[in-house]
Parts: C-alpha cells; structure tokens; sequence
C-alpha cells in the first residue's frame, strides 16, 4: 500500500510526542513496570522511545550512510537523574522538536541509511511515527489511561509491519517471520469501525515462503475482527486476544502462530 504523505508523518510524531509527554506529567508511576514491556518501567520505556527518536533526528540531519552508534547520541539517554516528571517532559518536548524538523528540513527522499533496504529520511518519518505510536500505547496502559489513534496511521502501521515481516523472511534467514509459512492458511483482520476514506480489511496469505497481504475482504482459515485500534493493538501484541473488544472466527490456533512469529518491536 502506498504509505502516508511525508508532511502527515511529521504531523502525527508531534502530535505522539505531545500525547506520550502528557502520560510523563499525568502523575503516573514512572517506576511501574509496563504490562506489555515488563522488562522496562515507565520512566526506561519513554527514554527508549526518547533515545530512538534522537538517533533518527541525528541520522537524518547528518544525511547518516551508515548505522550511528547509540553511545554518539546527544543526550539519548535522556535527562540526568531519575523519576523527574519535569525534567523528562522537557527533555521529550526538545526531542520532538529536534526530529520533526529535521525529517521537514529533508523531505522523504533524502538519502540515509535504513535498516531495511529503504534508504531515505521517508523510511524514518514513517517508522518513528509507528514506533512512537506504539510505545505510547504501552505507556498509556502503565499509567492506566485511554488510547485511541488516528485511522489512518493505526491502518498504516498495521501495512508497515506486514512490510517488515516481508522483508525480515526476504532478507534474515534466524528471524521467527522465516517460520510464517503454513500452505493453504491465511488470516483475514477486519476493524469493525473504519470509514469509507479507510479501508481497514486485510488479507494475509501465509502459503508462500513469503506472506502475501492486501487490503480487502475475503473469507481465511481466521478472521480477528474488532475496531480498529483493538484489531492494531492485538496485532503489535499489545492487547490479548481474549479481550472482550475482539472477536475471533476460525482457527485461533493460527493466530497465535502468527503473533510468535511476527515478533519485531
């Protein structure tokens, strides 16, 4: 599918950032661990998040034709000390800005390095615009708040990740994604509450040595069916299948192959 426009990935990183540094000074526990990353608390999740999007900032505005080592990231850590809500909202506030601008200041089709064959700054507008989108959802379940995203990016994320797992089978013969191949199988996602300007129907067949996906609707070996932030959620691994917003026909078993296996992020 074609992604999003350069100028919308710019838009929602800072609309994410703003969402995210709301969760920092709600006066959550930032020492609760999250649900979804229990190897992280909440304060650990958002300076991951925070330092992800430094590195992209400093790759892109230096036009970066390789990897950047994390330890030459200006402040990717994130503030000094520990458990500031102030000090951590500052801090994600000046990053937002810092990467927004630079990915506005390049354009999409800057040159630098990608990790998965797309080598321009579009790549990192729209990969930050999901990895934020998705940690934030993390955060907002540590904190106990409500999430919801726009249509539009939640049906793009869900095609940036069918993209990844493609090309994690293409390109990574270790990776889980070489093990999604199951003959005559598929997996069919309907969120129940899209519009008409979003198609939010996909199709994934998982008979090939690579999936093949499209949006639309046609009858699978099982069909995860819910609105669409629950149907993004579930399928990120953010939200158990068992949850009272989703619905599961067929083959559940298929499902949870899948969730094993599509494992990035």
């Amino acid at each position: 599918m074609t992604p999003l426009p350069h100028d919308r990935y710019c838009d929602e990183i800072a609309h994410q950032v703003g969402l995210l540094r709301a969760v920092v000074t709600s006066g959550a526990d930032l020492s609760a661990t999250v649900p979804t990353c229990p190897d992280w608390s909440l304060e650990q999740l958002v300076r991951h998040t925070g330092g992800a999007l430094r590195w992209v900032e400093l790759m892109v505005r230096t036009r970066a034709q390789e990897e950047v080592p994390e330890e030459k990231i200006p402040l990717g850590g994130g503030p000094d000390g520990q458990g500031d809500p102030a000090a951590l909202d500052a801090w994600l506030a000046e990053t937002g800005e810092m990467l927004v601008a630079a990915l506005r200041e390049a354009g999409p089709d800057a040159k630098v390095w990608g990790w998965a064959g797309v080598l321009n700054a579009g790549f990192w507008a729209r990969r930050m615009t999901h990895e934020i989108t998705i940690h934030r959802a993390d955060a907002a379940l540590a904190a106990g708040l409500p999430y919801e995203v726009a249509p539009d990016v939640a049906a793009d994320a869900i095609d940036e990740w069918l993209e990844i797992v493609e090309w994690a089978q293409r390109t990574l013969p270790d990776d889980p994604a070489r093990e999604l191949r199951r003959p005559g199988s598929s997996i069919h996602m309907h969120a129940t509450d899209t519009t008409p300007e979003v198609n939010g129907e996909w199709f994934i067949d998982l008979s090939g040595d690579v999936i093949a996906w499209r949006r639309g609707h046609e009858k699978a070996t099982v069909a995860l069916r819910g609105p669409l932030t629950a149907v993004l959620l579930a399928f990120y691994r953010r939200l158990p299948l068992d949850s009272a917003e989703l619905e599961i026909l067929g083959e559940r078993e298929l499902l949870e192959f899948w969730l094993a296996r599509a494992t990035f992020g």
